[in-house]
């Protein structure tokens, strides 16, 4: 079963139970466990799905250039140096098979595009909200998942017809060499021109949406214990 629907089902339960009842200790740790795990599914929603009225939804696709960017840089910065490049060309080159970059990319550190993630998320209009929830620290559990998922999405990108193509096409002419980085970034900047801000949201949808149902689940946690404190001091 959902958990976010689980930890609804439970709130609304609690509430129904405190409400006939007359047990002010569940009515109130029902009622705010359910705004809380209702507060935060929304939230999580948000960072998806643009929402007519409510400012800063949709962050995901509203910075898909910035994630775009991120990629880009990454690849850039972290395996497609000169040094890297003419290691792996010659390699390449040199035993006349196929070229295969995912091994490379394997050893690619993508933690920094998961910190630049997580920032986008704290400057959006959520960064409140989930500094209610542990900041940053809620989001650790989707580290994993998302460096694993960066590095399938980047190993597909390389194997594609038209990129390994292309790199080939640069590699046999030597009056190239000097610029092969420059024409890898063509490259890579082609395909990645061809993501939608649609297509990004699915990319990042699928790496943490499930983790971030943790954030319903604890807003519920959290909500119930405020709840309960209150009906305490109010007696």
């Amino acid at each position: 079963m959902n958990k976010s629907f689980l930890t609804n089902l439970i709130a609304t339960s609690v509430f129904a139970a405190g409400y006939y009842f007359e047990q002010p200790l569940a009515l109130y740790g029902g009622l705010f466990a359910l705004s809380g795990s209702l507060t935060n599914l929304l939230a999580v929603h948000m960072l998806f799905e643009k929402v007519p009225g409510l400012y800063g939804s949709g962050v995901i696709q509203a910075r898909f250039e910035a994630f775009k960017l991120g990629i880009k840089s990454l690849m850039m910065d972290q395996f497609f140096t000169k040094e890297n490049v003419d290691r792996f060309l010659n390699k390449e080159m040199s035993d006349g098979t196929a070229m295969n970059l995912e091994p490379v990319i394997e050893q690619i550190d993508f933690n920094p595009t998961f910190d630049g993630l997580v920032e986008v998320i704290n400057n959006s209009p959520f960064g409140g909200m989930l500094a209610m929830m542990g900041g940053s620290e809620a989001l650790a559990p989707l580290r994993q998942p998302f460096v694993e998922k960066m590095k399938t999405s980047v190993v597909e990108i390389t194997q594609q017809d038209n990129f390994l193509e292309a790199l080939k096409d640069q590699v046999e002419q030597p009056e190239m060499m000097g610029d092969i980085t420059a024409n890898i970034e063509s490259v890579i900047e082609q395909r990645l021109d061809e993501l939608t801000p649609e297509m990004v949201k699915e990319i990042v949808q699928k790496m943490i949406r499930e983790h971030l149902g943790w954030l319903v689940v604890w807003g519920g946690v959290f909500g119930g214990v405020i709840g309960v404190i209150s009906a305490l001091v109010a007696a």
